[in-house]
């Protein structure tokens, strides 16, 4: 006969153990006790849960003291990464953010594209800061490397005349992607090998120069002197280069624990983003795996990051931008200007739809909420629950772009606090609308809140105690 206590639901179902943890943790009660989690995870993925700039460098940076490493696994030097410490600011673009922490290690992943110059600019930035980098910093060896005629055909693609503007930084992001799914691209391991460095480099100038020049009338580049500039790079890179999914596994194998730090956004993600506005990698958590050599299996948690409110550099769709006052208003109190551009970045407010979503593709367990301050002088705060399309009302994202021309957001008004919530760190003490919204969010997203940043310094950040004691291994 069946053990019936064993197969009830919830005697033996971890999903059912989990789901009863979570019930344990009503909206407006942070007492979750350590017994009550079932999974503690020993390594997590930390995304962008819309377009990107949703404040990852400064989460990245307060959790990194949890984990012995922070591997990038996507994008190249587009991505800006803002950290400010003690009120010092740090900007990276290609460096995780893990190693402003003492002990902790970064790792730049194979599914990374590499800009040799970028790299070695942050370098020694970070030098000049007293920062150690040596023995702290790795890059794979199979990681692709961005060269000049790279930047050269993207410059090129984005001005030309009567092409659709998809809104690049224009650094060879694109280009060098192309290359590596084409099979034709230059990874780290090759750029150390001169004779192949040389080889690749006249072959490859002789191919993009044609073409450049055919479609956009650009000006040849030079291969004897690119060889040689990235000769000299190759010396000054030898030294952090490794096979960084062994390191990673065995860093795994030893107890250890690592942050995943995507680049961008998911919703920029080649696959599942809003194409072809996108960029041209992995943005989701599934881009952890392939860009790092790390299993599924071996990781434990995903973690989204959102402002309270949207913003978007660049081209795309955008269904609550609010292009009225209140959108200037938002840019201003958020500061909202690219790290890496510096490009005024449209904002709107915080859309459900496309966070479930994201939530959904990503596996989100826990939402990071930043910017929470920018909010404190409203009388009241839209949020997108819904859209009707066509005269029907739906929470699905259009997969044609043509469909979020067609996308009037339903709003919700939520009561905004009218005080500062700057630098709180305790739930009891925001504000009770405040604590609303952020309730609504979690209840709306299927995503638990797990911290909220209320300023840019690393000490503004409420880490509530149910992910405190999940993040515990």
């Amino acid at each position: 006969m069946m053990d019936e206590a064993r197969f009830s639901p919830g005697a033996g179902c971890t999903a059912c153990q989990r789901n009863q943890a979570k019930e344990k943790l009503p909206g407006n009660n942070r007492r979750l006790e350590s017994e009550d989690i079932v999974s503690q995870p020993k390594s997590a993925v930390i995304l962008g849960a819309q377009w990107g700039d949703e404040g990852k460098g400064k989460i990245v940076d307060v959790l990194s003291e949890r984990f012995s490493v922070v591997a990038r696994y996507a994008g190249g030097h587009n991505a800006g990464h803002t950290v400010i410490i003690s009120g010092k600011k740090f900007v990276l673009h290609l460096i995780p953010c893990g190693v402003l922490r003492e002990g902790c290690k970064g790792i730049i992943g194979n599914g990374v594209v590499l800009d040799p110059a970028a790299f070695l600019a942050e370098v020694k930035m970070l030098k000049e800061q007293g920062l150690p980098v040596n023995g702290q910093l790795f890059i794979s060896n199979r990681a692709q490397v961005i060269l000049p005629y790279h930047r050269m055909i993207e410059l090129a693609a984005e001005t030309a005349p009567g092409r659709t503007k998809i809104g690049t930084t224009r650094r060879g992001i694109g280009p060098a992607y192309e290359d590596k799914i084409h099979r034709n691209g230059l990874r780290v391991v090759d750029l150390l090998n001169p004779a192949l460095l040389r080889t690749h480099i006249t072959n490859a100038c002789h191919e993009k120069n044609t073409i450049a020049h055919a479609l956009f009338g650009t000006e040849p580049l030079d291969p004897k002197s690119m060889y040689e500039e990235y000769a000299r790079f190759a010396d000054q890179i030898a030294p952090f280069v490794t096979d960084t999914a062994v390191l990673l596994n065995e860093e795994l194998d030893r107890g250890g624990s690592v942050l995943f730090e995507g680049a961008q956004g998911a919703l920029l993600d080649i696959d599942h983003g809003t194409y072809p506005f996108v960029t041209s990698s992995s943005a989701t958590a599934g881009g952890a795996v392939i860009g790092t050599g790390v299993g599924p299996t071996r990781i434990g948690t995903v973690i989204g990051v959102t402002k309270a409110y949207v913003t978007r550099v660049g081209e795309g769709p955008f269904p609550t931008e609010d292009k009225s006052v209140a959108g200037e208003e938002l840019r201003e109190r958020g500061q909202e200007y690219g790290a890496t551009t510096g490009r005024p970045r449209r904002c709107g407010w915080l859309d459900l739809p496309l966070l479930r979503y994201s939530n959904m593709i990503n596996g989100t367990e826990w939402l990071v909420i930043t910017k929470l301050d920018v909010l404190d002088t409203l009388e009241e705060i839209p949020v997108c629950t819904a859209y009707k399309i066509n005269g029907k009302i739906t929470d699905v994202i259009p997969a044609d772009i043509r469909g979020f021309d067609e996308i009037q957001p339903i709003y919700t008004k939520l009561k905004g606090w009218k005080s500062s919530t700057v630098g709180i760190t305790e739930w009891d003490k925001l504000p009770k609308a405040a604590q609303d919204y952020l309730e609504f969010l979690e209840k709306e997203s299927g995503a638990k809140v797990g911290m909220v940043s209320t300023g840019p310094d690393r000490e503004q950040t409420m880490t509530l105690p149910a992910f405190d004691a999940a993040l515990k291994g």
